[in-house]
């Protein structure tokens, strides 16, 4: 078997990878970098959005007053305590820092604040609030600020930051080995990880190395949005990894840094660890199959938080939605229409098997056609078409349940709860309307496999981490000399409940954690030593 050696090698080349090889890189290591594809993983495919707070350059052009204490408040609701204190408190009070930190590597950002309430914002606008902060049992408990930092670029600009952090990972002379699966972790007797085993197309014909390279990438987009041709191209990746890959020792003098995302791609892991949580979109690559996660465990590793998983049913753009009234099969109110996504779809799939009903009038309907163009981008927009065109309409409140298959004497209830003043749900009252123009419609929101109305999802828990340095912990809560972790494949600071921008946020919060630590560890290669 053929071999490689590195200071530190990093399994996965998204957002959480590329963090912790510019920071090994920079605490004076020799970095390599193994990716199963090409890199960028599923943070390539996201939206670019980092969630910050504090009082970062972009809430000061924008006028915003933000603080730690105000940022620490509202994600100590959101987190719980699958963090510590300690921790949620460096990552509240080095968030500006953080963001400083993406720039330096070429990351851009913006100031310019949306005016209102979406899911994610259009070209114009690349600060917003992207999680519950404004919604009722939050702002009094917390003070709202818009924390959603969007990498300044068209469309969904998670390619952007991931190219962006490439050419600042290859700035630093970091080796990258694409098209390389890590397969397992060589542990010593003594039970310390130094280095990984893979199999790699390094060797294989050029004209195959292209044929993987584009299966996998059209297999990320447009398979993301299209499970069955995901499935069909993987099976071609993967019948050319069994023919032309080889086997490879890489030994790691320092340490090995799992960074090679979640299991959303991993049907058995999800129907295992969260049954419920099947009939969304796999936000991620064929490579978020959980593989991190299970050499880790295979090396000692303990895991926790493994049946959440964040599934996000958006009821915005336009936010005309939110004066409607999201309601069960009985027809009483499922959650304050105004909090996250992901809040709204773990309340729909613990409490209502994912089936869900928006009430909206005749008023709402005609704001909702006014605004949907200007206030979305493309893929919202035509989502929310989809939706108008299969909602159910009567003249009466009852008329219209009966169409959908909701209790009539339920829905009327609750519409006349929310005329009584204070809304039972808590929403605030500036999304509030009265509902009283027929004629009404129901909206299917259910979450189900459906290309026009799809719920995306992903895993949010991992290995057992120590908080300090990002290295794994075993079940006795002893830390595994020369292993870490970092990204999807570790629990963090979203494992309990995600907003959006948080998981990128501790992706380069844990991996450049994981990239130092690791750098500080043991050995050195020996500099005239090429890793390969």
């Amino acid at each position: 078997m053929d071999s490689l050696i590195a200071d530190v090698v990093i399994v996965g080349f998204g957002a959480a990878g590329a963090c912790a090889a510019i920071e090994a890189a920079d605490a004076g290591a020799r970095v390599l970098i193994l990716d199963r594809f090409s890199g960028g993983g599923a943070s390539a495919v996201s939206g670019g959005v980092v969630y910050a707070g504090g009082g970062t350059a972009q809430q000061r052009d924008a006028g915003v007053d933000d603080s730690v204490d105000a940022m620490y408040d509202y994600l100590r609701l959101e987190v719980g305590d699958v963090v510590s204190e300690e921790t949620l408190r460096r990552f509240c009070a080095g968030s500006t820092e953080m963001v400083t930190w993406l720039e330096g590597n070429g990351v851009p950002f913006e100031g310019s604040l949306c005016p209102y309430k979406t899911s994610y914002p259009s070209d114009k606008h690349y600060l917003y609030y992207s999680g519950s902060e404004a919604a009722g049992g939050f702002r009094d408990a917390a003070k709202p600020a818009p924390r959603g930092h969007r990498v300044k670029g068209p469309g969904t600009s998670g390619k952007l930051l991931m190219k962006r952090l490439a050419e600042a990972v290859r700035s630093r002379g970091v080796q990258i080995l694409p098209q390389t699966a890590a397969r397992t972790l060589i542990v010593d007797a003594d039970g310390t990880v130094t280095g990984v085993v893979v199999s790699t197309l390094r060797d294989a014909p050029a004209r195959v190395r292209a044929t993987h390279r584009k299966l996998a990438a059209y297999a990320a987009k447009p398979g993301i949005y299209v499970p069955s041709l995901r499935k069909s191209l993987h099976r071609r990746v993967e019948r050319i990894e069994r023919r032309y890959g080889r086997e490879l020792k890489v030994s790691a003098t320092r340490g090995v840094v799992l960074a090679a995302g979640g299991f959303i791609a991993n049907r058995a892991m999800v129907r295992e660890h969260a049954p419920a949580y099947r009939g969304g979109l796999a936000l991620g690559t064929s490579a978020d199959d959980g593989s991190g996660i299970r050499m880790g465990v295979e090396a000692g590793g303990a895991t926790a938080e493994l049946g959440r998983i964040s599934a996000w049913r958006f009821i915005t753009p336009p936010p005309a939605f939110l004066g409607g009234l999201l309601v069960g099969k009985a027809g009483g109110r499922i959650i304050d229409e105004s909090r996250y996504g992901a809040a709204v779809g773990e309340r729909m799939i613990t409490e209502q098997e994912g089936r869900g009903w928006l009430l909206v009038d005749d008023a709402i309907v005609r704001d909702v056609r006014r605004d949907a163009r200007k206030q979305s981008q493309w893929f919202q927009a035509l989502q929310v078409r989809y939706l108008l065109r299969q909602r159910v309409v009567a003249g009466s409140l009852e008329d219209v349940a009966r169409k959908a298959g909701v209790d009539p004497a339920g829905l009327v209830a609750s519409v006349e709860a929310s005329r009584s003043g204070t809304d039972p749900t808590g929403k605030p009252a500036e999304f509030a309307r009265p509902l009283d123009q027929a004629p009404y419609s129901l909206i299917d929101v259910s979450i189900r496999p459906n290309l026009g109305y799809p719920c995306p999802m992903l895993t949010l828990g991992g290995l057992v981490v120590d908080e300090e340095s990002g290295a794994v912990r075993s079940a006795a809560g002893v830390p595994i000399r020369g292993l870490y972790a970092a990204g999807r494949t570790a629990v963090g600071i979203c494992s309990r409940s995600y907003v959006s921008g948080l998981s990128l946020a501790d992706c380069v919060f844990s991996g450049r954690r994981a990239g130092l630590h690791s750098a500080l560890d043991r050995g050195s290669v020996d500099k005239n030593e090429n890793v390969f």
